[in-house]
């Protein structure tokens, strides 16, 4: 039986989602991309990240006051309630600034320290996918109802579709080019969506076989590796870690292990 805290948090998790993607989609300018060059349009990008943040983190205190809160755009609080929110309001944001449809919101909320409620909406997609820690993770979009999810079955390595993401500072993105330039050839493919929080997600719905990517925040990563791992993924870091800013990996039980391998024997993790 899932523990009534846990379905508090996640309706408050999904409606404080569902709010701040209509604010993002309906606020958008429809001419965004077309100066996309200019530094405007960036602010303007910025304005709306923030405004999630706080539409998200208001809309959560009014209901739970003592909770914490750590959001990309500064929301940090330590609360005192033991429950704490990681937040993304925009996980994609060149994406969103171009007009592409591949950026999230993202919530999470942690008690005592661990993961227990992570919701991701896609608002461009129509889709929402949430997890509570133990409860197994569902989605709802195109599909009619609600779906339960479940990664793909295992393939070998050489079949397996991963995506990864590249860093903004140029060394290490040279070097994130270099470690996929040595997989491309071990795997089926790969692809880079621009949101680490739709490619766990991804994983976890069965488009992809595995993610991998180097330098995400807590707030990056904390919904969607719960919806990957409750989805029947495993994701983790650099060997015997947990995914953080060194490395962070989700893939089928199959594709796992061999592709965190490549990746520590490539150097993912370092420059």
């Amino acid at each position: 039986m899932t523990d009534p805290l846990h379905t508090e948090l996640l309706a408050l998790a999904r409606e404080a989602a569902r709010r701040a993607g209509e604010l993002l989609r309906d606020g958008r300018p429809a001419d965004l991309a077309v100066a996309a060059t200019k530094s405007s349009p960036i602010d303007v990008v910025t304005e709306m990240d923030i405004a999630a943040e706080k539409l998200i983190t208001g809309f959560i205190s009014e209901r739970r006051p003592d909770d914490g809160f750590l959001g990309e755009e500064g929301a940090s609080s330590e609360g005192s309630s033991g429950v704490r929110w990681v937040i993304d309001p925009l996980d994609g944001t060149v994406n969103y600034l171009y007009g592409l449809p591949t950026w999230a919101v993202s919530i999470a909320a942690e008690q005592d320290g661990e993961t227990v409620v992570g919701v991701v909406g896609i608002p461009m997609r129509g889709e929402t996918f949430h997890a509570v820690r133990g409860g197994g993770a569902r989605g709802t979009g195109a599909w009619a109802g609600e779906r339960v999810l479940a990664c793909r079955p295992a393939a070998p390595l050489d079949q397996a579709l991963v995506s990864t993401g590249f860093n903004y500072v140029t060394e290490v993105r040279t070097h994130q080019a270099d470690v996929a330039q040595r997989l491309i050839p071990l795997l089926r493919d790969i692809r880079r969506s621009g949101s680490a929080a739709v490619d766990l997600c991804d994983v976890a719905v069965g488009r992809l076989d595995g993610y991998y990517e180097r330098g995400l925040h807590a707030w990056d990563l904390a919904a969607g590796d719960l919806i990957a791992r409750e989805a029947g993924a495993l994701t983790g870091g650099r060997p015997t870690e947990r995914p953080g800013r060194d490395l962070a990996i989700a893939a089928t039980p199959g594709v796992f292990e061999p592709l965190q391998r490549l990746l520590e024997d490539f150097g993912a993790w370092h420059d």
